[in-house]
C-alpha cells in the first residue's frame, strides 16, 4: 500500500488583498506623532497581617441547591483595625472563595488608607481615561464622515468613476505590480 507523501509546509500566512476603488490621493488619515507613553505599574497590594483579621467560614445562600445550604463553604473576613467586613462565597471552594476574600479585603482597606493613590482608583481612573479615548476618537470619526459628506455633495470621490465609459481596447494596462496605498497626514487635525 502507498503512503501519501507529506512535505513540510512553510508558516506562511496569506492575507487577502484589498484594493480600494478611491484613489489614494484621496484618502486622509490622522497620524499621531506622539511616542505611546508606557503605562506606569501599579503599586504592589499592601500586605494584611493575619493578626489583625478575623476568619469565619460560614454556610452560605443563595442559589446553589441544597449543598450551598449544607455547607461552610462562604468566607467572611473581619480586619480588626479598619472594622472593614469582606463575605465571599463566588465558589464552592472553602480555599478559593478564603482567596478571593483576601485580595478584595486588601483592596478595600488600601483605598481606605491612600484613597485617591490606591489600586483600585488607578485602575478607575485608567478605564475612565480609556473610554474617554474611546468616545473621543468615535466623536472625531463620525465628525470627519459629515465633513466628507458635506463637502462634495455628488459622492463621487476624485476619479472613482473615472474609466467607466472607456472601452477595453482604450483603457490603459493594468500594472502587474501589486497596489501601494499611500497613507497621507491630515493637517487640520494635527496630533491629539
Amino acid at each position: 500500500m502507498l503512503r501519501p507523501l507529506r512535505l513540510p509546509i512553510p508558516n506562511i500566512a496569506f492575507a487577502p488583498l484589498r484594493i480600494s476603488a478611491i484613489p489614494s490621493h484621496s484618502l486622509k488619515r490622522t497620524i499621531s506623532a506622539s511616542p505611546l507613553l508606557a503605562e506606569k505599574p501599579l503599586p504592589p497590594r499592601i500586605k494584611l497581617d493575619d493578626a489583625d483579621i478575623t476568619l469565619a467560614y460560614l454556610k452560605g445562600t443563595g442559589p446553589g441547591g441544597q449543598k450551598i445550604n449544607k455547607t461552610n463553604s462562604a468566607v467572611q473576613l473581619i480586619h480588626k483595625p479598619t472594622g472593614i467586613v469582606v463575605k465571599s462565597q463566588a465558589t464552592r471552594s472553602r480555599s478559593q472563595n478564603e482567596k478571593f476574600a483576601r485580595q478584595i479585603l486588601a483592596d478595600k482597606v488600601e483605598q481606605f488608607l491612600k484613597g485617591n493613590q490606591s489600586r483600585v482608583a488607578l485602575k478607575a481612573e485608567r478605564e475612565r481615561k480609556k473610554k474617554a479615548s474611546k468616545m473621543k476618537k468615535s466623536r472625531r470619526k463620525y465628525r470627519d464622515l459629515e465633513d466628507g459628506k458635506s463637502g462634495n455633495g455628488d459622492g463621487d470621490e476624485e476619479g472613482v468613476n473615472a474609466g467607466a465609459g472607456i472601452d477595453a481596447a482604450e483603457r490603459p494596462e493594468q500594472s502587474s505590480q501589486a497596489p501601494t496605498l499611500t497613507i497621507t497626514a491630515d493637517a487640520k487635525h494635527g496630533g491629539s
